[in-house]
């Protein structure tokens, strides 16, 4: 970890941003490697890989090219092996895989259950006892949703996995503390790819979204960063266990 304890930075810091080549992952990868880390962002596919490393090295960044699969914890060791011979001890993990099945509760199959279940919430398990168990000190940051604390139509896997997240976070910054720490980001209405067509400008739901928000608008991926450089730098050197929810008032309005 940084010795800075005068402002927010991961300055000199070695980051894994897993789900880190798109959305809300890939933005957190981009500030941090602006901000002085060698980052290594991984996901799924070796395309999207090679993107995110070039970027990354474009603004200053070492980096190694590493496809993961959260579902496989032999893809997740290999992850921590092969940043660790290229970057050296790892100071901070980001979990921000994404997944998200649409369907009621009574028509939801038990695949699509479990496929959030497995990505989103075992498989933020199995990357923090992966890493949790070879980081002498750092800072691991969840990437939930305010979806865990709100009735959402047509999402139970979704919901229930974020919520789980909530309480996995909360669990291992007791049992990883206090060494590292470990919080989460709970956003809202974030513009991303898999937000999909539902976020766009002139959209019915939108619309409703922009009114309930005092912000008036939904989040870029760039507004959600910060506070994972604030959650993975020493200004947060007593913050852990927290569920940072970040939506623009949305959660709290009474519109």
């Amino acid at each position: 970890m940084t010795e800075n304890t005068d402002g927010i930075s991961v300055e000199g810091q070695n980051a894994v941003v897993i789900g880190g080549t798109s959305g809300i992952g890939l933005e957190i990868a981009r500030a941090f490697a602006r901000d002085g880390a060698d980052v290594v962002a991984t996901s799924r596919s070796a395309d999207s890989v090679a993107e995110a490393a070039e970027e990354l090295r474009d603004l200053g960044a070492e980096t190694v090219e590493v496809t993961c699969n959260v579902r496989d914890p032999d893809s997740i060791a290999a992850l921590r092996e092969t940043a660790e011979d290229a970057l050296g001890s790892i100071d901070t993990l980001v979990t921000s895989q994404g997944s998200v099945a649409t369907t009621p509760v009574t028509e939801m199959s038990e695949e699509e259950w479990g496929q959030d279940i497995d990505v989103l919430l075992t498989g933020a398990f199995r990357a923090i006892k992966e890493f949790g168990a070879a980081m002498d000190e750092g800072s691991i940051v969840n990437i939930s949703s305010m979806s865990a604390e709100q009735s959402r139509e047509a999402r139970p896997s979704y919901v229930s996995a974020k919520a789980g997240l909530n309480g996995l976070t909360r669990a291992t910054a007791a049992d990883l503390g206090p060494e590292v720490r470990v919080n989460a980001i709970a956003p809202g209405f974030v513009k991303t790819e898999l937000a999909g067509p539902k976020l766009e400008d002139g959209s019915a739901f939108r619309e409703g979204v922009d009114e309930r928000t005092p912000m008036e608008r939904v989040a870029s991926p760039d507004e959600i960063s910060g506070a994972a450089l604030y959650l993975a730098s020493d200004a947060a050197s007593f913050t852990t266990g927290e569920i940072i929810t970040i939506d623009g008032g949305y959660d709290r309005s009474s519109v």
